[in-house]
Parts: structure tokens; sequence; C-alpha cells
């Protein structure tokens, strides 16, 4: 058998460099490529592939059923997932450290555990007693929930070909994992690449459901090589900021539910409790009679969501105002800077300008486009926005306001929250169907953002102060 010689690998990306570089040409990262062992390939598979059996083609027409799910029997997470877990389907949960995922998903292992499945929590971070000490601050000690403390895949493989009738089992976390085939460390490329993909053959020739945690770099995409976010079924994101006690529970990628699907978590000394009505809690502290405010309606995957969105302005001591945005994206809200301040004569470059998306939670939809403009012309104004009114709709770099999906379900979960009024982007008359419009809430087409900063600008300052705010104030 040939001795085995070096090679350089990609942390970030998995790519295999002929020599160490300082940056990685196929992602561009930095300080990524580490030297690891190369495999020796067996003699057949160097000379060739042969021997294979014809595959069966069948038409694409066809009925299948929908798959079986066991859910969690919690709300959020089971949303999340689409359901509940598939049998035989592998997700990859990550987020910061800290964060809440190991709670999360030891509360969902005994939750199913309590309701009769068998469950198994392995960790390869923790030791027993420190997992056994977490289960009792939550109040889940006595949950009939297997634990163990393990690393070494072998053992882990073993233990889990001998077990029967499992529907779930938790790795906490695939970075502690290590195989002794491999001479690489544990966390590196090969490592993760390898056990990954013996834990995910375990699980779809075994048949239980495997929930695999991932660490996060710097940047918060999970840690190893991208070709594990392929092998999966679903990816999971734990988001939310230490100084806040929501938590978001985001799908980027599910084979058996939607994407971009949330599931809003709040801390507590118990644990993770779900949220049920979050744009409620997100509206709880707002304060309808202060300038640069204004509330999204936005759409995460299939549920409307209402959140505040916070400008602030002032002035630039030096000659390079400073842009700092908080759960929204800086490069869009420089976009919209210049063409507030090019459309619509708004005096901005001049200024400091602060963004905040207040709860924690993140905006990626091109929607929010409206709101900030408006929470941007209240600030630079000094006048508040209409206390009442919701806002959403992409805005174009010549100023015109487009139209975006579900513009009903922004409307209906407006309503339900007691807001009275919406702007939203003009529909064409010949687009179809009429807007069905809830009965008490008035809704104003916009078709430009000067006709939003003229609006804000020529609302009289005291009958702002004195408009009554929605339900979420009081």
């Amino acid at each position: 058998m040939p001795r085995p010689t070096s090679r350089y690998v990609c942390s970030a990306c998995g790519a295999v460099a002929p020599k160490w570089a300082g940056r990685c040409e196929a992602c561009g990262a930095w300080n990524t490529i580490v030297e690891e062992a190369a495999e020796a390939l067996p003699g057949p598979a160097a000379r060739g592939i042969t021997g294979g059996r014809k595959i069966a083609f069948v038409p694409l027409a066809g009925e299948s059923a929908p798959p079986p799910r066991t859910p969690f029997d919690i709300a959020e997470l089971d949303r999340v997932l689409g359901g509940g877990l598939v049998p035989a389907s592998v997700v990859l949960v990550g987020g910061d450290p800290g964060i809440g995922k190991s709670t999360l998903l030891l509360q969902a292992a005994a939750r199913l555990a309590a309701g009769g499945a068998r469950a198994l929590y392995i960790s390869g971070e923790e030791s027993v007693e420190q997992v056994r000490l977490r289960a009792s601050r939550l109040g889940l000690a006595a949950a009939p929930l297997a634990l163990a403390a393990a690393t070494s895949l072998r053992d882990i493989a073993a233990s889990l070909e001998a077990e029967r009738g499992v529907a779930l089992v938790v790795i906490d976390s695939i970075q502690t994992m290590w195989l002794d085939a491999l001479e690489s460390a544990p966390g590196t490329v090969a490592q993760v690449r390898a056990c990954a993909a013996e834990l995910i053959r375990l699980a779809k020739s075994r048949g239980f459901a495997l929930v695999v945690v991932g660490h996060v770099t710097k940047e918060g995409a999970i840690a190893g090589p991208r070709v594990l976010e392929h092998m999966v079924d679903a990816v999971l994101y734990f988001e939310g900021e230490r100084g806040h006690a929501f938590r978001i529970l985001r799908a980027v990628k599910n084979r058996f539910g939607a994407t971009d699907e949330i599931g809003v978590f709040e801390m507590t000394d118990r644990g993770l409790v779900e949220v049920a009505n979050p744009s409620a809690l997100f509206l709880a502290e707002r304060r309808g009679n202060v300038a640069g405010s204004a509330v999204f309606a936005g759409v995460e995957g299939t549920r409307p969501v209402l959140v505040e969105v916070q400008a602030l302005l002032s002035p630039s001591p030096g000659g390079s105002p400073r842009r700092a945005v908080v759960g929204w994206d800086q490069g869009r809200l420089a976009m919209l800077l210049a063409v507030l301040e090019t459309r619509a004569g708004l005096a901005l470059s001049g200024a400091d300008v602060y963004l905040n998306i207040a709860g924690g939670l993140r905006i990626t939809e091109p929607a929010a486009d409206l709101a900030v403009a408006a929470a941007l012309a209240s600030a630079a104004t000094g006048r508040p926005t209409d206390a009442s009114m919701v806002f959403f709709g992409e805005v174009g770099l010549s100023g015109e306001v487009r139209l975006v999906s579900q513009a009903e379900a922004r409307l209906k979960e407006a309503a339900k929250l007691g807001f009275t009024a919406a702007a939203l982007p003009r529909r064409p008359s010949a687009k179809g169907r009429a807007l069905a419009v809830p009965q008490g809430l008035a809704a104003w087409e916009v078709g430009h953002v000067s006709d939003l900063v003229a609006r804000i600008a020529g609302r009289a300052a005291g009958r702002a102060r004195g408009a009554a705010g929605p339900r979420g104030e009081r």
C-alpha cells in the first residue's frame, strides 16, 4: 500500500491546492489552507470503475404519497421543518456559540422521548453529567431520553447499528467527531466530510432521523466544507442577539418543506419558549410618536411578521459619514439613501445614518425598502410617521415603488394587530383580480418614493403626536 502524501485543503470550501498558500483561489478566503494526509486510492478504483449493473429508469409521471412525519409537539420547530421530522432524514443546525442550539435540541429530543419514541442524544462537547444538569434546569430530568458522551465515530456507528426502533439521533456536534482511519485532527475538512457521510449512511439505512449540530465561523456560515450542507436534507440556522431574549430558527434549505420559514422562540430561565404571535412581541415596546420609526409588514416563509424599523440621523463631525446597520443589508441601505437624495430631494449625504430592525430579527426581502424609506424620511424631517400605518414595497433606482408578493397576507396581519392604514405599491389596473383589503384598513397606494416623502414631510406634527397607536403600544 503506497504511503499517504500530503495535500492542502481549504477549510472553508474544501478545495484542494497543490501547495500551501495564504489565500484560497476557489473561494478567496484567507488563512484557510491546511495540510492533510491524502488518502491512497485502492487499485481497482485507480484503474477505473467496472462491474456495475444496469439501473432502472421510471417515468416522471406518477403518484407518490407524502412522507410520514413525526412532530416534536413544538409548534415553531415543527413549522420550520415543514410539519415534523421525516424518517431517515438528516437535519443540520448551525448557530453562534451560546445561542441555544443544544438547549433547543435537548428540549425537542426530550419531548419526542416523552411521547413514546426512542431518542438518543450523543454529545461530543459535554459530559453526561453536564447534559443532566442542563436537563434538570429545564425541568426535563424525568424524560426517558438516552444520553451518551462520545467522539469516536467507530464506536458511535457500532452502537447505532446495534440499536433497534430508534426514531431520532442527535449529534452535538459534527466538528467533535473523529474517524481513526484518517490522520487529520477532529474538525478538519476531511474528518467532517467523512464523519458526516458515515452518519448519513447510517440514518438512511437504519431509518432514523438524524439531527447534527454544526459550528459556525466568525462570518456566521457553518464551519467545515460547503459540501456538508449539500449532503443533508435540511439546513437550519439559529439566529439572535445576546442582548435580546428572542431567537429565530430559520430554514435555508429543506427538501421536505418550505425554505425561509422561521420559528420564533424566547429564551427564559426554563429554556426556549415558543412565541405564537411574534408580531405582537416585536411591536410590544413600540412608541408611535417618535420620528424615525416605521412598521414593516413582512413575510418570512409562509408567516406574515410585523416588525419596527428604526432610523436615526445625526450630524457627521468628519468628512466620511458613518452607515451602521443592524438586521438589514448595508449595501441596500446605501442604494436607498442614494435614491432618496437623488429622486426625493432629501439631504442625507452629510449625516451619520443608523438603521435598526427592532427585536433582533434579520430582514432579507426587498419589500422592506418602503418601510426603511419611511423611517429615513421621518428621521430627516423630524415628523413621525402615522402610528397606525404599516409599509411594504420594493423601491427601484428610479424611485418607483414595485409590487411584492403576498400583499393580502401582510394586510391581514396588520388588520389583526389593530392597524388601520397601509402604504403599499400601486397596483396596475391590468393586473387582474383586485386586491382584497380587510375591512377597517385603508390602503394608500404609493407610486413613487417622492410621494411618500412629501406625505411625511407635510403631516402636521401635532396631529402625528396625537394619533392613536396600534394595540402593541397600549
